[in-house]
C-alpha cells in the first residue's frame, strides 16, 4: 500500500504538520526527505531498510557518497538533499551561537563542535574567533589531517585571529577513533597556540576536543596553564 492510501494522521508528512516534528520516528522523518519509494517499497519502508542497513540514522547521514549511492533507491540526488538538510541544521545552530549566549564556558560549545566534528573520518583542527564579550564572530576549519607540530601552525591561526579582530579563539578537533583523550601532541600544540596568541594579546580560551559524542576541555582539566 502506497502511503497516499493510508489514513492521513498516519503519514509523515500529516503527521508532522499535525503534531510537530519531534513526534515523529526517525523512520519517518526520513521517509520525508526521500518522498518517494521504489517499486515494491513505500518511502517509509525504503527509510526503515536504510537505518537497518547504515546500523543508524547517524551513521546513514555520515556515510560518504560512494556507500550512500551504492544503496538501492539512493543515488546522487538523494545524497545531494540528504548533506543539503544536514548543513542547514549545522547553519542554523552557527547562527544560534552567535546570536546567543556568550561562549566562555566550556558547556556553551559543545554541543555544536560535536555535531560539527563528531563524524568526520580524518582530523580536522577548527578555530572559533570570540569579541570581548566572547561572543562568536567567525569559525572555520583550518588544519586536516594528523594532529600535530607539522600540521597545524600557530603563526596562520594568529594571522586569521588578527584578521577577524578577536579578543580570544577556542580552538576545537575531532579524534577520528571516537577517544577525546590529549595526547603529547596536542598539549605540545596548545602551549605554543596560547603563546603565539598571547604576543598579540589575544586569549586562547579553550581546546575542546571531541570524540564518538564525547568531549574534552583543556579549560575545565586545568591545562592551558
Amino acid at each position: 500500500m502506497a502511503i497516499s492510501d493510508w489514513p492521513a494522521d498516519e503519514r509523515p508528512r500529516e503527521k508532522l504538520l499535525a503534531r510537530g516534528a519531534e513526534s515523529l520516528s526517525d523512520a519517518e522523518l526520513l521517509a520525508i526527505l526521500l518522498r518517494t519509494g521504489i517499486p515494491g517499497r513505500s518511502a517509509l519502508r525504503l527509510a526503515r531498510d536504510l537505518l537497518v542497513a547504515f546500523g543508524s540514522l547517524r551513521r546513514l547521514v555520515a556515510a560518504d557518497r560512494a556507500r550512500f549511492c551504492a544503496h538501492p533507491g539512493l543515488g546522487p540526488a538523494r545524497y545531494a538533499e540528504l548533506r543539503a538538510a544536514v548543513e542547514i541544521a549545522r547553519r542554523q545552530l552557527g547562527e544560534a551561537l552567535r546570536a546567543g549566549p556568550t561562549l566562555g564556558s566550556p558547556r556553551a560549545t559543545r554541543d555544536y563542535l560535536v555535531a560539527r566534528l563528531r563524524d568526520l573520518e580524518h582530523e580536522v583542527f577548527c578555530c572559533l574567533y570570540l569579541d570581548n564579550r566572547h561572543r562568536l564572530i567567525h569559525d572555520e576549519p583550518l588544519f586536516r589531517g594528523t594532529i600535530d607540530g607539522a600540521s597545524v601552525h600557530p603563526r596562520e591561526i594568529v594571522k586569521q585571529a588578527l584578521g577577524w579582530n578577536c579578543a580570544a579563539v577556542i580552538v576545537a578537533h575531532n579524534h577520528p577513533s571516537g577517544v577525546p583523550e590529549p595526547s603529547q601532541a596536542d598539549e605540545w600544540i596548545t602551549r605554543r597556540i596560547k603563546d603565539a596568541l598571547a604576543l598579540v594579546d589575544i586569549r586562547l580560551l579553550d581546546h575542546i576536543i571531541v570524540g564518538d559524542g564525547t568531549s574534552v576541555s583543556f579549560a575545565e582539566r586545568g591545562m592551558l596553564g
